[in-house]
């Protein structure tokens, strides 16, 4: 019997971990990835257009597709506003399958400025944002239930086994499926 599939939709300042994480889950999982920036990138590329909504509007059709086909679905973006988290959940019960929201946070500014300031893109092409950038972007407070990861001090392994520990919980209990 076929299981109900899930879109895992990640949220999270650039240089939170939530990449890290959405793909550690969806090797975990066997699920598909679709990340935004590999997306609005390519659109940047090969369509030579400024990319507003497009990456994402795109996104929902290949994620509809596979959440179709009874396949899970990791959507790694930045979601940073109510819109867009609406959006994805929208996509999840069109497609009869359940969601979950995941914010990942890194709440120790230094830490995180770090990060910002000392990663290098693995999207060719695509130009990273300054830790300017990541603190001046407009991210909306959350006003639904997610699964929530706090990185800061933590290894990606132990954020990835919370990660997985909170999504057990969230399936057994229900509590963040459709949130």
């Amino acid at each position: 019997m076929l299981t109900t599939p899930t879109l895992y939709v990640f949220a999270g300042l650039p240089g939170s971990g939530k990449t890290t994480l959405a793909q550690l889950l969806a090797q975990h999982a066997g699920a598909a990835f679709l990340r935004i920036d590999t997306i609005e990138q390519a659109l940047r590329d090969l369509c030579a257009i400024a990319v507003q909504g497009e990456g994402y509007r795109l996104a929902y059709r290949v994620a509809a597709d596979n959440l179709r086909l009874g396949r899970d679905v990791v959507a790694d973006s930045c979601n940073p506003i109510e819109l867009t988290r609406g959006e994805w959940r929208d996509v999840a019960r069109d497609a009869g399958a359940r969601s979950v929201d995941v914010e990942i946070t890194c709440s120790d500014p230094a830490e995180h400025r770090r990060r910002v300031e000392t990663r290098t893109s693995t999207v060719p092409g695509l130009t990273l944002p300054t830790w300017r950038q990541v603190v001046e972007r407009e991210y909306h407070p959350w006003t639904v239930a997610r699964v929530l990861v706090d990185t800061a001090g933590r290894s990606v392994q132990a954020s990835f086994a919370d990660l997985l520990a909170q999504l057990g919980s969230a399936h057994g209990a229900h509590g963040a499926e459709g949130a």
